[in-house]
Formats: structure tokens, sequence, C-alpha cells
């Protein structure tokens, strides 16, 4: 069994909690697509869990990126916090102010540590993160043109894809190592790992 389904089972109270208020949110505030709210769990908890088994053991700050109805930062946060908090430092950024209402509601009443940024990303400039994710936000090249202030040589980042992948890879004109990772939940779907990412000055 892979790391993320055995933290998702010893979860369970915080992740129920986590959807049953994005389902009360949901009625005022459009989250997700209202097509997978029936299939939330595998189609967003499950989707965003996978991730976690891909952060590396000493990472200090992860950043999600576009965090939306929290997917897969929340998600990753709860992992965190049954694991006793081992990322220090959880950032989401939401450029949405309802969204980003809605994230900080949810890490308060699930007390996960989690620090929630209302601005876009490429206006953060004082913090180098260790880990970025982003979900649903952007294409390869634009998220590493967006995230160049934050990221350093030693971040990694880790970001799920659908069919548009290698065309994705193939438009990315940004000097970057990529490994192309088979999602677990979609057979579809991939996970980018970039890392060693240079920048022309």
């Amino acid at each position: 069994m892979k790391q993320f389904q055995s933290l998702l089972k010893k979860s369970e109270q915080d992740i129920e909690k986590y959807i049953n208020i994005l389902s009360v949110w949901q009625k005022h505030v459009n989250l997700i697509s209202k097509n997978t709210i029936e299939n939330i769990y595998e189609r967003h908890i499950l989707d965003s869990a996978q991730l976690f088994d891909l952060i590396p053991s000493d990472t200090k700050v992860l950043m999600d990126v576009g965090s939306g109805a929290g997917f897969p930062g929340i998600v990753l946060g709860i992992l965190n916090k049954t694991l006793g908090f081992p990322v220090q430092q959880i950032i989401l950024v939401e450029s949405d102010t309802k969204k980003a209402t809605f994230l900080q509601e949810i890490n308060r009443q699930l007390n996960l540590h989690i620090q929630v940024k209302n601005e876009r990303i490429e206006k953060i400039d004082d913090i180098k993160a260790d880990v970025i994710t982003a979900r649903a936000f952007a294409e390869l090249e634009q998220i590493l043109i967006l995230c160049q202030k934050i990221v350093s040589r030693e971040t990694i980042l880790i970001l799920p894809k659908g069919n548009t992948v290698e065309k994705e890879i193939k438009n990315n004109k940004i000097t970057c190592k990529i490994s192309k990772l088979k999602s677990f939940t979609n057979s579809d779907s991939f996970i980018l790992k970039v890392e060693d990412v240079q920048y022309e000055n």
C-alpha cells in the first residue's frame, strides 16, 4: 500500500469534515465543477493525496499555487497534520478572495497550521519554496514563468497533468529536468516532477 493510502485512512475524520464544509460552501461559491461533486473523493481527494508520496522527507516549505477549493493544498495539509507536521510550512496561494476565505475557514476548523495568501503568485518574492504544487492551474511553461521568484535550483515542482502533457513538455522552453510519472488514480493522467529549473537572466 502506498503511504498516501494509509495516511488517508488515518485522516478519515478530517477528510470527511473537509468534504462536508466544501459541500455547504459550494451552494454559494463555485469551488469545484458541478459534475465532479458526486465523485469528489476519487476525482479530487485521491488525485491530490497521491502527490504526498512525491514530497521529499526534508521539505520545509511547500507552496500550492492556485489552490482553489484546496486541491491539492488542503489535502496535503491534512496528511501532513496526520503525520505530525513534518512539512513545517504549507502556503496556499489563491488570488480569488472568496476561495481564499474558504481555504482560511478550512484551515481554522481543521487546525492545519497552513498559511493562505490571497494574492497572485507572481507578486510573491519573499520566500523560496522547497516544493511547489499546482493542479489545474496553467500549462507547464506558464507555471515556471509565474513562479520564477519563488523557485531556486533546489525547488521541485509536482504538477498533475491530463492528456495535454506531451504538448506542454514540448512547448516548454525553460531549461529543467522533467520526469513524467503515471497517475495512480487515472490511467489518462500523469504527474510531472520538475527539477533543476534554470532561468535565463
